[in-house]
């Protein structure tokens, strides 16, 4: 775990992105980001490139990305934004993508997620759709792009995680609910933790200028939610009984809600700094899973030791 001082950053919570890359030149730098062309990573994807880097907007169904590559390429300054499809479910496309890639790459920013599936759904290799859709996925992007992160000299990761990981230990004899009753907060929680313990297993790459970093973005209304019914998002308050949605005072919008992932990606405030969790534009204060908190990062999920034993667990996993 790590011991020394937190991280901290002049940015409130309340930031957008292309506020927190303001007067930042990525010009000649590369980033891909993972997830749909919508919301989070749709932002993350436009502030990056409004700073000047080239853009590689990894989805599933890259048509949906044509309104946000027309509005960039009329842009002033804006660097390149292409749209590649990836489908992390599909260790096959994965692969195609990674083994398309030239050159270096700077900025590996993990977006792409599903959650609370509500009923359990496995992939064709038998994984648990949102452990591999969230971390098994990104974690063989990641992999399979290693080398390319390691000529860029000074590349970083970002893996967006949750605060429902707070909630959720990595379950290692039992990760894809072949035996335990599945349920759907369990196995997203389970993800989000994997994604942060990532970060920290990977500190294994920070001799070779490959920083890496986990993120919680907030609550924000945006497409992750697609498989909660309306019951449970009136539960959570997000809407009304008409069927409207209706954010809470502490929902952010998905500009604020990608500020902390560019932050990590690309500012200079971060330089050097690897295998930390991040929330508001902070680096997050350690506290215990079993608390009710209103954010943190639990200690279960910076545990070397079971960083060390997820990434065992994930290599063997995406090399059968």
């Amino acid at each position: 775990m790590n011991t020394s001082s937190p991280v901290t950053t002049p940015f409130s919570g309340r930031a957008t992105a292309l506020q927190v890359l303001d007067g930042v030149d990525l010009t000649g730098r590369r980033a891909v980001v993972t997830g749909g062309a919508s919301g989070i990573s749709a932002e993350t994807a436009r502030a990056l490139a409004m700073a000047g880097a080239e853009v590689i907007l990894a989805v599933r169904r890259p048509a949906t990305a044509a309104p946000l590559v027309s509005e960039l390429s009329r842009a002033p300054g804006a660097g390149p934004l292409r749209v590649t499809a990836l489908d992390l479910a599909d260790l096959s496309s994965v692969r195609a993508f990674a083994r398309a890639w030239s050159g270096p790459l700077d900025m590996l920013v993990a977006n792409a997620g599903i959650m609370a599936l509500p009923t359990r759904t496995v992939t064709g290799g038998g994984w648990e759709m949102q452990l591999a859709t969230n971390f098994l996925g990104h974690f063989a992007l990641a992999g399979f792009l290693h080398g390319a992160l390691r000529e860029a000299d000074t590349a970083r990761i970002v893996t967006v995680s949750s605060g429902v990981h707070r909630k959720v230990s990595f379950d290692f004899d039992d990760p894809h609910f072949e035996r335990r009753p599945y349920d759907p907060w369990a196995a997203y929680g389970q993800s989000k933790t994997a994604g942060v313990l990532f970060a920290v297993g990977a500190r294994r790459w920070a001799a070779e200028g490959i920083m890496t970093n986990a993120v919680a973005p907030g609550f924000i209304l945006t497409n992750l939610q697609r498989h909660l019914d309306d019951d449970t998002m009136r539960a959570f308050g997000a809407m009304d009984a008409e069927g409207n949605l209706t954010p809470l005072p502490h929902y952010k919008t998905p500009a604020q809600g990608a500020a902390t992932s560019v932050l990590l990606a690309a500012s200079p405030l971060l330089e050097g700094v690897t295998g930390r969790y991040f929330e508001d534009n902070q680096e997050a204060r350690v506290v215990r899973g079993d608390e009710e908190q209103p954010g943190g990062v639990a200690a279960h999920a910076l545990d070397p030791q079971t960083a060390d034993r997820l990434w065992e667990y994930a290599e063997s996993a995406v090399r059968d």
